[in-house]
């Protein structure tokens, strides 16, 4: 990689044809010379970005470790182009697929927050169905939100908001993130439906850490018990943070992450 490269400049490359053509940006991290050990990757979650504190560390662990790093951001979200209204989960997989083609690691660390854990879930399976990228050696989970469109969204629209999908094709909330309201619309939701990975067990083949706040308002802790039910038993550890909100962003939720993504990356 060029100099550039290596002090973090922001890359591009382009992800679908025609209408469906956006430029998703990456940062990527080199290892160090001779330096042995997966890739981190970093999925970030619904309207994030990889400029955030959670990803920053991460891609500082790697420094430290001597390991590569890749951050992105989806269409519609940071530095990346497309609008986010056209944003789904087979959207967004399909970007995440095409940063690993680009780059090429032989293997990763996936690290996903909130929906990157969801995102990180279906990478596992759309790897494993093709046959071909990088080995995942390991899946640390944080505040995961798989399925949260059918599971934490469908059953709780009002009737007004199941209007505004119907008529508007979207409906938009309050965010306690930002001042601008989340929106969601009825492709995501739809969409949702087809990518949900919660009806079966879930072979990620690797081990698998999930870091989960007990006093989350978003995704409940119950969210994360339920996702255990349908990760095979063996190499699956979750940690309960009692007093944890979403984002497990203080020191300490910071220091539970670097330790067990660097756990991931030493037992490959």
């Amino acid at each position: 990689m060029s100099e550039a490269e290596t002090l973090g400049e922001t890359q591009f490359i382009t992800v679908g044809t025609d209408a469906q053509s956006r430029r998703i940006a990456m940062m990527l991290r080199p290892a160090a010379p001779g330096a042995r050990g997966p890739t981190l990757v970093w999925l970030g979650g619904y309207r994030s970005d990889m400029t955030g504190t959670k990803a920053i560390e991460l891609d500082a662990l790697a420094a430290r470790l001597g390991l590569a790093a890749i951050r992105f951001d989806y269409s519609g979200h940071g530095a990346s182009g497309g609008d986010f209204v056209d944003g789904t989960i087979s959207r967004w997989l399909e970007e995440a697929l095409a940063v690993l083609d680009h780059v090429g690691p032989q293997k990763v660390v996936l690290v996903g927050s909130s929906m990157g854990g969801w995102v990180a879930l279906r990478l596992a399976q759309a790897l494993s169905a093709r046959g071909s990228g990088p080995e995942i050696a390991g899946m640390l989970l944080i505040a995961p939100a798989p399925d949260f469109t059918h599971e934490l969204i469908e059953p709780n629209l009002t009737d007004l908001e199941r209007h505004s999908l119907a008529e508007r094709g979207f409906l938009e909330e309050p965010s306690a993130y930002s001042a601008a309201p989340n929106i969601y619309t009825r492709a995501l939701i739809e969409d949702g439906r087809a990518n949900r990975v919660m009806t079966g067990i879930i072979d990620t083949g690797c081990p698998v850490h999930i870091l989960q706040g007990m006093k989350d308002p978003d995704v409940p802790y119950s969210h994360a018990l339920k996702l255990m039910e349908f990760l095979p038993a063996d190499d699956v550890v979750l940690t309960l943070v009692h007093d944890g909100d979403h984002r497990l962003s203080r020191p300490q939720d910071i220091e539970r992450m670097i330790g067990a993504a660097e756990a991931l990356a030493k037992c490959d």
